[in-house]
């Protein structure tokens, strides 16, 4: 099917549409070796010059991917702590729609969430730390444990990709289908972090053993 051509000032649209349709291919085949300039114009309904103008080659296109694909999880966990106040109870339900949108989508999420970006395509110019959805647990975390937030970032992190990839490639090891055993690990997660958030800005040391 040949798509009329584009009134003037619609590029950003074309775009956009080009970048879905490598998405469903990508969902469609559980991998990218369906993705290609020639299939992705076949899928949109225009020539491969016309996905040229927007993307140099193969790579740059699955960039943008990645790009959307971490645009949506940071949609996904602005609107999962909406009006809650509490830090620890924000960061347990960002860890719970982060792992329902990867759960959703499971071909998608084990291509891309795999995936590095080149540096000059990745968001805002930089790698995975300076991603949208990274930023906001950033904050969230600083909220909950004070100064020094890195290392929970990376546990928090962590357990969301662990979680997650288990319940995509496990899923006969006795997961619910209403994400309590993840609510619960990041529950537990979460109090982990903020009590030792507040053993440092109270001056004390707490040992392996839990003992000051």
């Amino acid at each position: 099917m040949v798509r009329r051509r584009s009134p003037r000032g619609s590029g950003d649209r074309l775009a956009g549409e080009i970048v879905d349709a490598a998405i469903e291919l990508l969902i469609d085949a559980g991998d990218d070796s369906a993705v290609s300039i020639r299939s992705v114009a076949a899928r949109v309904g225009v020539t491969p010059p016309s996905i040229y103008l927007h993307f140099a080659d193969k790579q740059e296109l699955l960039d943008a991917v990645w790009s959307r694909y971490f645009e949506n999880i940071d949609g996904v966990l602005a609107a999962a702590c909406e009006n809650v106040d509490d830090p620890l109870e924000r960061l347990v339900r960002m860890g719970v729609a982060y792992v329902r949108f990867a759960v959703g989508a499971p071909a998608l999420y084990r291509l891309l969430d795999a995936r590095t970006p080149r540096k000059d395509h990745s968001p805002k110019g930089d790698e995975l730390t300076a991603s949208a959805p990274f930023v906001r647990l950033h904050e969230a975390v600083s909220e909950l444990v004070g100064s020094d937030p890195d290392a929970g970032v990376l546990e928090f992190w962590a357990a969301a990709h662990g979680i997650a990839s288990l319940m995509i490639c496990r899923p006969d090891l006795g997961w619910d289908d209403d994400l309590g055993h993840a609510e619960h690990m990041f529950t537990a997660l979460c109090r982990g972090m903020g009590g030792r958030g507040m053993s440092r800005s109270s001056g004390r040391r707490i040992t392996r053993d839990g003992q000051e």
